[in-house]
């Protein structure tokens, strides 16, 4: 994620005071922690003071010794299958962190499951007057541990705690097809399965067989989440963290505890896998290469007969787009009194998207495609809007990490640049004016897995300085964390359209009611959906736009590539 909003405080408190336990007796971590600390060391308002080793190495031993053989031979064809990525989990020498921190090595008492760290062990980190105590490692900690620090022991946590309990982390959300993967920050309490929710992450699941592939995007994407509650910390007080720790709740997992899956779990799966493969080519050779193919479906309510209301499939005419081509993420606007929707045209041959619009007839039907933006590199989602009677926009550019503002100098097809608002990778940004304040909610993404973070900031003019939101990140789940449209009211409500991508990209639209938004607080909640899954054979859909009556969306069918290309 992007971190460096985090590395920040604008607070004259006392730097925070930090020690960090690590399993075992050297300096290493997984990459995806190692990225963690270098945090903190970056940070202008928290210092590492003292490093605790666990040498107790008789505790430390080979995860793959003892494991049933089809779990061995699965991660070893599961590992040489999937493409080059930074592994979240390769070890990184971290001596260069701790250089002139103090440190000392404890040998665990191990009782009943749990580390107790021994009573001079105990004194002498208490002694340090540290104000957290991060553990980076996955050693239940009980006895008097948990509380050697002024606001306790925080570790991260990989797995849904409502539904995993035990591990290998992500391997059963793949194994059971769950849609969500999770990781959380927590504080220890010296109970089995009973931490503190600090923060949680919710990421799409990689469906299909990897469990390689699948704890990607968690691990990366949970890099951020102890720096931002330290800044938080050291912001706003312990009150505020605690304000936001998360309820406990019933545990809801298919298993009591789960451990790594024996031979006779394997081998059902494994071959229901194979059995998938087998069926998959065999399609491929009758039906050839198939693509996601995205469409837009219009709908002029005044002319339908289905009940009004933004989750409402009945009456769309769904367009056909050029051979080659699809549409998709479309922004409906007024134009002289009369709607035009601008949108995502994709060539298939090219791969890179360009802005496209077309006026929409009052049957439904679009007229001509008007080609309005194309820059070298990929260009989609157009949000579209007024300010002051002048048109703009502000379309995806992550492929050149910008976030850029255009205005229209000749309606509908001459764009001219304003400014580059952002740099960074963000994708769907979303403009809403009200009261003299310029919102922006924006999704930046974690390009390693590609993780999300919903950010909002505000400013007093279009071009102004962007000043982050206080709750920032907003959301950081998989299923409201991307914009769907043009943020809209009705009915005195203020609704922001996002996408659920959990279990594939662009799955259903999520109709969320903004109940709070203000420059110091933000809250939403979720309401109606919208899901064209089984209309026409689509698959998902993942953009909403409307102006008076009439409605545009898009959805995705799959479909043979001959048919498309």
């Amino acid at each position: 994620m992007h971190a460096p909003w985090f590395l920040n405080s604008a607070s004259r408190a006392p730097h925070l005071r930090i020690g960090v336990l690590l399993d075992g007796p050297s300096p290493t971590l997984p990459a995806y922690l190692a990225e963690a600390l270098e945090h903190i060391v970056s940070s202008n308002f928290a210092r590492l003071e003292l490093v605790v080793f666990n040498a107790d190495a008789a505790q430390l031993r080979d995860e793959t010794l003892g494991q049933p053989l089809l779990f061995r031979l699965y991660k070893d064809w599961d590992a040489r299958r999937i493409p080059e990525s930074p592994d979240p989990l390769s070890e990184v020498d971290c001596t260069g962190y701790f250089k002139d921190v103090e440190s000392f090595s404890v040998a665990p008492i191990v009782d009943n499951g749990f580390h107790r760290f021994p009573e001079d062990a105990v004194t002498r980190i208490r002694e340090k007057n540290l104000d957290v105590l991060v553990s980076f490692g996955d050693r239940p900690l009980g006895g008097e541990i948990p509380d050697a620090a002024r606001y306790g022991v925080w570790s991260y946590r990989h797995g849904d705690p409502e539904q995993y309990r035990g591990g290998p982390p992500y391997f059963w959300e793949v194994y059971e097809g769950n849609l969500l993967s999770c990781a959380t920050l927590q504080r220890l309490t010296g109970e089995p399965d009973a931490g503190k929710i600090l923060y949680k992450g919710t990421f799409a699941t990689c469906m299909g067989s990897s469990w390689a592939r699948n704890r990607v995007q968690p691990y990366w994407g949970s890099t951020t989440f102890l720096i931002q509650k330290l800044q938080q910390l050291h912001e706003s007080g312990w009150d505020r963290i605690e304000a936001e720790i998360l309820p406990p709740a019933p545990y809801r997992g298919r298993g009591k505890t789960y451990t790594v899956p024996t031979n006779t779990q394997m081998l059902p799966w494994l071959s229901k896998i194979l059995l998938h493969t087998c069926v998959q080519r065999a399609r491929r050779l009758i039906h050839g290469e198939e693509l996601p193919h995205w469409m837009l479906g219009v709908k002029t309510e005044k002319n339908s007969s289905g009940e009004r209301g933004h989750s409402e499939l009945s009456g769309f005419r769904w367009i056909q787009s050029p051979r080659g081509h699809f549409f998709a993420d479309p922004f409906v606007v007024e134009h002289q009194g009369k709607p035009w929707v601008f949108f995502e045209d994709l060539p298939y041959s090219t791969q890179k998207g360009i802005i496209a619009c077309a006026e929409i007839h009052t049957d439904g039907i679009l007229s001509q495609t008007i080609p309005v933006l194309e820059k070298p590199y990929h260009l989609s989602y157009p949000c579209v809007f007024r300010d002051n009677g002048q048109l703009y926009m502000v379309p995806e550019s992550v492929a050149d990490e910008t976030v850029q503002l255009y205005r229209c100098e000749r309606f509908p097809d001459v764009w001219e640049p304003v400014k580059v608002l952002l740099k960074a990778p963000a994708v769907d940004t979303t403009v809403w004016i009200e009261d003299g304040l310029y919102w922006f909610f924006v999704t930046l993404q974690e390009p390693r897995g590609d993780g999300l973070q919903l950010w909002l900031f505000h400013s007093r003019s279009l071009t102004g300085e962007w000043i982050p939101h206080p709750r920032n990140p907003i959301a950081t789940d998989i299923r409201c964390s991307r914009g769907a449209g043009a943020i809209y009211r009705e009915d005195g409500k203020l609704i922001r359209p996002s996408q659920d991508c959990s279990g594939s990209y662009g799955r259903l639209i999520v109709f969320n009611e903004i109940t709070v938004l203000n420059e110091h607080d933000y809250s939403e909640r979720p309401g109606a959906v919208l899901d064209t899954r089984g209309v026409r054979n689509m698959i998902g859909t993942h953009s909403y736009g409307r102006v008076n009556d009439v409605v545009v969306i898009d959805g995705c069918m799959t479909l043979p590539a001959k048919q498309v290309l």
